[in-house]
């Protein structure tokens, strides 16, 4: 269907690929992956035929109907849903017919014309194109609204639905998910993949990708390369290909013990949450997958380590925010640890980014209390921080600005070392951040926000602009934080890897939610979310027993009634403050075993790589051996010990925790 002949695309002297060939066959669903700038949407424009190839040659029946989604809609006083409607031409065209029809007095023209309308599902149409609207998130009440009212981010679903109005044979959209929420995601997710006709989907979103697409064209260092089966396929068949390259044999055998390592550890701490399960299997996954990884360096960054972890990190106690005289969060309890990993969910407008603006303390509260620790360090990332960079400045005086006195007292050399990590390499460090694209904000954003060692940290929709490999690295990067992480964020394999509990935000409240997100989806697909929110509570076996309205606490917690009076309140506190007190020795005493379980982690992965040195295994390295071997031995015997410690310990916290 879609035929690609030894295709060559310049974009003016760059060469972004070259010697493209593949087949695209009636019925596929393939999504283009590659990093940013690697020509991804170029290979769209050249199916559509707005660009030609500098070389080679693209052929493809000429009868197909195409549709696709276009970058911007005119604020015009059109109606969203004759606007959606347009995106039917052949409809729209009978519908003009008709009318001239209708105006000549011709009978017999208008009873063939009306034929051909009901064959279209002429009448059925507006139904359709509400259906697709509600499904992208809009309420049966704006279908009427005015494009022009409608925000940037809304008139991108506005332009999806009309692309999804159209009865293509070929559908191409570029990142089609950037500014849904997860809802609309799962929508368009079931509507794509009974979708009859052949895709081609650019997205950054790995989930998606693996649950619509059957076929992967990768575009990588300038070649591109088609994959059968989803993104997770080509992963693994992309691992076997770097498997077989020496110079990078070594690197994956480091990062494949490295995930190893982390994910035993996490295996002996994962509670039987149906979330925090999903993310054990989701981090086994990841350790399969990450020699595909392996030679993306530039993407390879860390958190640093925090200077210090107090416990709790921050609580706020009955507070409610919002704007103007609307209150869209109320009576929200919240206590972060070191080590939590909550991820917020919920519609578009539902009041995510509100609590983040809370927790963030960018939000006055109405009424409650916020306790910080004396040492709490918050790192933020909002979308609206993007816009917040100095246009004018370069990357590194954006970090000199923004990263503080230790910024300040850093030598240039260092702080070029620290922008690598994040693809700022050469003269890209010195050059003005306005014209740089999305993805490179929001990676510049991403190391303004860890050069500050926070130890908690809130991500409201970090993902928006990075590609799957920066995706990749920041997901591995959140595995090795010892802070707290708060994260809102549509990007599933991220929110699976990252997050052990999952808080609902609806119609004012906030409610923990204990299922993972399959079950989320399930629950949504049955239309007891919004019900159940309404009413304050959870179906049994769906998430946990019912919580105070709008509250949302840490586990260990009691919900609070919200009718408390003042004198409840003090002796709840003084109640709260002995149970602290109670089980802060045995607390102090799992924190300790996991360090060490830590460190002896990190000291046994050193001596692994130490131990395929081939020179070990030569007649004159027997003794260096038997000593590594030996040190080895007593590595897993010190580490079982601290298991067995930890266990312990985690143990006796969690019955006396049950006792008291």
């Amino acid at each position: 269907m879609l035929n690609f002949t030894d295709i060559a695309v310049r974009r003016g002297p760059r060469l972004l690929f070259s010697g493209a060939t593949f087949s695209l066959y009636r019925g596929e669903k393939a999504g283009v992956t590659g990093e940013n700038g690697s020509g991804k949407s170029t290979l769209l424009e050249l199916v559509r035929g707005s660009l030609h190839a500098d070389a080679g040659s693209f052929d493809m029946p000429g009868n197909l109907v195409m549709a696709h989604v276009s970058q911007d809609v005119a604020a015009t006083d059109q109606p969203a849903i004759e606007f959606v409607l347009d995106g039917d031409g052949e409809l729209r065209s009978i519908e003009a017919q008709i009318a001239a029809a209708t105006e000549r007095d011709d009978g017999a023209r208008l009873g063939t014309l009306y034929a051909r309308y009901a064959e279209l599902g002429g009448y059925d149409a507006r139904a359709r194109a509400a259906q697709l609207m509600h499904g992208l998130g809009f309420d049966h009440t704006e279908d009427e609204r005015p494009i022009r009212t409608f925000s940037g981010g809304w008139r991108v679903r506005i332009n999806v639905a009309r692309a999804l109005m159209c009865r293509s044979d070929l559908l191409l959209l570029d990142e089609p998910t950037n500014h849904l929420d997860i809802d609309a995601i799962l929508w368009l997710e079931g509507w794509l993949r009974a979708y009859p006709g052949t895709l081609l989907l650019i997205a950054h979103d790995r989930e998606f990708l693996d649950r619509v697409c059957n076929r992967i064209v990768n575009i990588e260092h300038g070649e591109v390369h088609a994959y059968r089966g989803n993104y997770s396929a080509f992963e693994v068949q992309r691992a076997a290909e770097l498997a077989v390259q020496a110079s990078l044999y070594a690197r994956q055998q480091r990062e494949i013990r490295h995930m190893e390592s982390f994910v035993e550890r996490f295996r002996a701490k994962a509670t039987k949450a149906r979330q925090a399960q999903s993310r054990l299997k989701a981090l086994e996954r990841m350790q399969r997958i990450a020699p595909a990884h392996v030679d993306s360096a530039a993407f390879e960054f860390a958190f640093a380590e925090p200077a210090r972890l107090p416990r709790p990190l921050l609580a706020i106690d009955e507070q409610s925010a919002g704007y103007g005289e609307q209150a869209l969060l109320r009576h929200v309890k919240l206590t972060l640890m070191p080590g939590d990993r909550l991820a917020l969910l919920g519609r578009n407008g539902a009041g995510k980014s509100t609590c983040m603006k809370l927790l963030a303390g960018e939000l006055a509260a109405r009424g409650g209390t916020r306790t910080e620790a004396r040492d709490l360090r918050i790192g933020y990332f909002a979308q609206h921080h993007l816009e917040q960079l100095h246009a004018d400045e370069s990357p590194l005086g954006n970090l000199r600005r923004g990263g503080g006195a230790r910024a300040r007292r850093a030598t240039e050399a260092e702080l070029r070392d620290y922008l690598a990590t994040f693809g700022f390499r050469g003269e890209r460090v010195f050059e003005a951040v306005e014209p740089f694209s999305g993805g490179e904000k929001a990676r510049l954003v991403l190391a303004l926000v860890a050069y500050l060692q926070p130890n908690l940290l809130l991500l409201d929709e970090p993902t928006n602009h990075l590609d799957l490999e920066m995706r990749q690295a920041l997901a591995v990067a959140l595995q090795e934080f010892a802070g707290a992480v708060v994260l809102v964020s549509h990007d599933r394999h991220l929110l699976n890897t990252v997050a052990d509990e999952l808080i609902v935000v609806h119609g004012g409240r906030a409610v923990r939610f204990d299922g993972d997100l399959d079950d989320y989806a399930q629950w949504l697909a049955d239309g007891g979310a919004l019900r159940a929110l309404n009413e304050g509570s959870v179906p049994a076996g769906t998430a946990t027993a019912p919580l105070a309205p709008a509250t949302v606490a840490t586990l260990p917690v009691a919900p609070v009634p919200v009718s408390e009076t003042a004198g409840q309140r003090r002796q709840r506190r003084r109640a709260e403050a002995t149970e602290r007190s109670r089980l802060s020795p045995l607390r102090a005493a799992v924190q300790e075993f996991e360090q060490q379980l830590e460190q002896l982690a990190r000291l046994r992965s050193g001596l692994e790589q130490q131990l395929t040195d081939p020179e070990l295994y030569q007649p004159d390295g027997k003794a260096r051996l038997q000593a590594a071997l030996a040190r080895q031995a007593e590595l897993a015997r010190l580490s079982a010990e601290a298991e067995a410690g930890w266990l312990e310990a985690s143990n006796a916290l969690e019955e006396r925790s049950r006792s008291g």
